[in-house]
């Protein structure tokens, strides 16, 4: 079971935080997974990792493909294809279905809360459901870093 969920709000821009979270991921030696429902989103962000930074390169492919064993970096909207990984992202204003399947995969889970109301109060319900399972859910206030 995951060791730890932070919620990471106040986010100005989802899926470019994402992007910077995956950095500092490998940069440490880690694997990660990304999750939301949402394909184009899944798009996006694949997109971006490839032009957010312009010296980086950041292997990453869907959790489908006959690659993502051999790589650090997997992205899927079906959770149950999601292969165990050191790190979680959430980009998505739901919980996973099967999220407590999907957790015990996973070492830490990490779930991006953007800054309008209409992300932040689904997130205050997922907060509600981990808590309701036992997990203490940190909270972290990412409006004043820097970009």
């Amino acid at each position: 079971m995951a060791s730890r969920i932070d919620f990471h709000f106040n986010v100005p821009n989802r899926v470019l935080y994402a992007c910077r979270v995956v950095r500092k991921a490998l940069a440490n030696n880690m694997t990660v997974a990304v999750w939301t429902r949402d394909e184009r989103k899944l798009d996006f962000f694949s997109r971006q990792l490839w032009s957010f930074d312009p010296t980086g390169f950041y292997p990453h492919v869907a959790a489908d493909d006959e690659l993502a064993a051999q790589t650090p970096v997997v992205y899927h909207a079906d959770e149950r294809l999601l292969p165990a990984r050191d790190v979680l992202l959430l980009l998505d204003d739901t919980v996973p279905d099967d999220w407590k399947t999907l957790f015990e995969r996973m070492g830490r889970v990490i779930d991006v809360v953007g800054i309008a109301e209409n992300e932040r109060q689904p997130a205050r319900e997922r907060f509600k459901i981990y808590r309701a399972a036992g997990f203490s859910p940190i909270a972290h206030d990412q409006g004043n870093l820097k970009k």
